[in-house]
């Protein structure tokens, strides 16, 4: 009686699977992202259930990323197997304008010294998609496209603890950025990436940090004003 011969894995084989990410890291950066960009509403309580079915996860991978996530002050339990995002208090806004004023001004100064040509075309196309988010008043690509322009510039700045920190406010802000912009529409949120651009191009790492300086604060005064 014949066997099937068992495949052995091979080189490639193994590589694809070192390639790919734990379950539960998938699970988190999904469940980050969907916070981030404010999928969850502040305030907007859901089940651990409800998001194993939603994230198509096991109960162990939600489990692992919302104990992550709620460490980072994206979500906090509200008991009965339930978490939410946190709705911002007008002290919470408060501290989160102090800590962005000082962060990320200093990233804009450092990514300045930093960057290449060809780092300033790449700044400069996620630019172009932000600005076409807003002509078609596309509220989910500019959120994203507005994320991406500032991650960018950061990771250009090569100081990874301040780009750790800044990544961990944007967490804590981006839901209600969210609110905003659906309250407002996109035609009046700020944009001052251009003259962020500019003063890069020329090499003017002052000009830079007060251009993202002037970025965060017309932002975070909206989500103040508005909340």
């Amino acid at each position: 009686m014949k066997t099937a011969t068992q495949k052995r894995p091979t080189a490639h084989d193994s590589t694809k699977n070192a390639a790919k990410p734990p379950a539960h890291q998938t699970v988190y950066q999904t469940l980050r992202e969907q916070i981030l960009f404010g999928e969850l509403a502040p305030g907007q309580a859901v089940t651990i259930q409800g998001l194993v079915a939603n994230l198509g996860a096991g109960m162990t991978p939600v489990r692992e990323a919302i104990r992550r996530l709620t460490a980072e002050g994206a979500l906090e339990f509200q008991g009965n197997r339930r978490v939410c995002v946190p709705i911002l208090s007008i002290a919470n806004i408060e501290e989160l304008i102090f800590a962005r004023q000082a962060i990320e001004p200093e990233l804009a100064h450092r990514a300045t010294q930093r960057a290449t040509v060809e780092v300033l075309d790449i700044l400069e196309e996620i630019d172009e998609k932000l600005d076409s988010a807003i002509s078609r008043g596309d509220v989910g690509a500019y959120l994203k496209q507005n994320y991406a322009f500032h991650s960018k510039l950061y990771a250009v700045a090569d100081s990874p603890i301040l780009t750790e920190m800044a990544d961990g406010l944007w967490l804590r802000y981006g839901p209600s950025l969210r609110v905003v912009c659906g309250r407002m529409g996109t035609q009046n949120l700020p944009d001052r990436h251009k003259e962020t651009l500019d003063a890069m191009r020329d090499g003017d790492a002052k000009a830079a940090a007060r251009a993202i300086r002037e970025d965060v604060m017309q932002g975070m005064e909206q989500i103040r004003d508005a909340l």
